[in-house]
C-alpha cells in the first residue's frame, strides 16, 4: 500500500476562503464498489473518479478532454475533503487497518494539501487525553496526574488505527471494563495500535495475544506495548484474521474484533473453536445501518447477542455462544 502526500491545496469558498484536505484512495477499478463502501463508513459526502464506463464509440473524439482519453481507466478513485484544521489522524489509520483487512494491498492513499512533514507532527495537537469510563488514554508526549480510581494507557498510535478517539474503540473499551476479569485470557484480532489488548491487560486479562494483518500496526502495537511496561502479559504477532493465530486450550475468555461488519461476518464462522460457553466475543467497528446482518450472521452461526451498544452511528456487539 503506497501512501503519497501532494502539497497542493484544496480550497473551497463558504462565505470565506477555506483551505481544505482531500483524502483520496485509488485501487483497480474492480474494486471501487467495496472501496466505496469502505470509505463511506467515514464519510458519506463522496466524490468518485471512475473513467471505466465511459464509452468512446458514441463521443466525439475532439470534444472530449485530451487527459480523459489518456487516462488509466484500470484504476479509480474515492475522495472525501475535510477542512485543513481537523484532525484526521483516526480517519487516516482507519482507512489503513481497513484497507489492509479487506486485503487492498496494492491501495494508494494520498492526502492532498498537507505535506508530508506537517503530517507527520501536526496532528497531534489534536490528541488530547481522554477517559472512557475509568480509562484515561494519554498521549506518550503528553503529561497527565492520575486521579483515585483511573487506570492511566499511555499510546502513541504512530500511523496505526487505535488512537482510542473513534466511537468504534471508545464502545469497546466500555464493553472490555464490564466484561474482563482478574486473570481473563483476551485475543484482540486486528489490534491496531494494540489499544484494546493493553486496556484488557490493564484491567487484568494477563494472557492476551495479539494480531493485525498489517506489519507497520505489528511493529507500533509491540512498541505501545512495550513502553506499557507489559511484555510478559501481551504477545503481538501478524495474523490475516484468525488463520495465524495461536489457540490456547479451553479457548479465550474475552475476544475483541474491531474491524468492520464485512470483515467480521467473515471471521464469523471460523471463531467457534477459539472460544468455550464462557467466552465474551466484543466486536466492534459496525456501522449501525450493517448490524442487523452482523447480528443475523452471528445468530446463524449459533451464536447469541447478551449486549448491543451504540454510539454516533456506530454499533459494537457482546456475543456467547447460544
Amino acid at each position: 500500500m503506497n501512501e503519497n502526500i501532494d502539497k497542493d491545496y484544496v480550497c473551497g469558498d463558504y462565505g470565506e476562503v477555506t483551505e481544505w484536505l482531500q483524502i483520496k484512495v485509488t485501487v483497480p477499478t474492480e474494486r471501487l464498489d467495496e472501496l466505496t463502501g469502505l470509505m463511506s463508513m467515514i464519510n458519506t459526502n463522496l466524490l468518485i473518479d471512475d473513467l471505466s464506463d465511459i464509452d468512446l464509440k458514441t463521443c466525439y473524439g475532439d470534444l472530449i478532454y485530451e487527459k480523459i482519453l489518456n487516462a488509466d481507466k484500470s484504476h479509480a478513485s474515492v475522495s472525501y475533503f475535510v477542512p485543513k484544521d481537523v484532525n484526521i489522524s483516526d480517519d487516516m489509520a482507519f482507512l489503513r487497518d481497513r484497507l489492509a483487512s479487506a486485503s487492498f494491498t496494492d491501495a494508494e492513499i494520498e492526502v492532498i494539501g498537507l505535506c508530508e512533514e506537517d503530517w507527520a507532527n501536526s496532528w497531534k495537537e489534536f490528541y488530547k487525553p481522554f477517559k472512557v469510563g475509568k480509562i484515561v488514554i494519554v498521549p506518550a508526549w503528553e503529561d497527565y496526574e492520575a486521579k483515585d480510581g483511573e487506570i492511566i494507557v499511555s499510546m502513541d498510535p504512530g500511523m496505526a488505527f487505535g488512537t482510542g478517539t473513534h466511537e468504534t474503540t471508545r464502545l469497546i473499551i466500555s464493553l472490555l471494563q464490564k466484561y474482563v476479569k482478574e486473570g481473563d485470557s483476551l485475543l484482540d484480532v486486528g489490534t491496531g495500535s494494540g489499544i484494546l489488548a493493553i486496556c484488557g491487560a490493564k484491567l487484568g486479562a494477563e494472557n492476551c495475544r495479539a494480531y493485525d494483518i498489517d506489519p507497520m500496526s505489528v511493529r507500533v502495537a509491540n512498541e505501545n506495548i512495550r513502553e506499557s511496561g507489559l511484555e510478559d502479559k501481551i504477545t503481538c504477532a501478524q495474523s490475516d484474521l484468525l488463520r495465524q493465530v495461536e489457540n490456547r486450550v479451553g479457548g479465550y475468555d474475552i475476544i475483541c474484533a474491531n474491524i468492520v461488519a464485512d470483515i467480521i461476518i467473515r471471521m464469523t464462522p471460523d471463531v467457534a473453536p477459539f472460544m468455550s460457553e464462557k467466552t465474551v466475543l466484543l466486536a466492534s467497528g459496525i456501522i449501525a445501518e450493517r448490524c442487523d446482518d452482523v447480528v443475523s450472521c452471528f445468530e446463524q452461526h449459533g451464536f447469541k447477542i447478551v449486549e448491543r451498544a451504540e454510539d454516533n452511528g456506530w454499533c459494537a456487539l457482546a456475543v456467547m455462544i447460544g
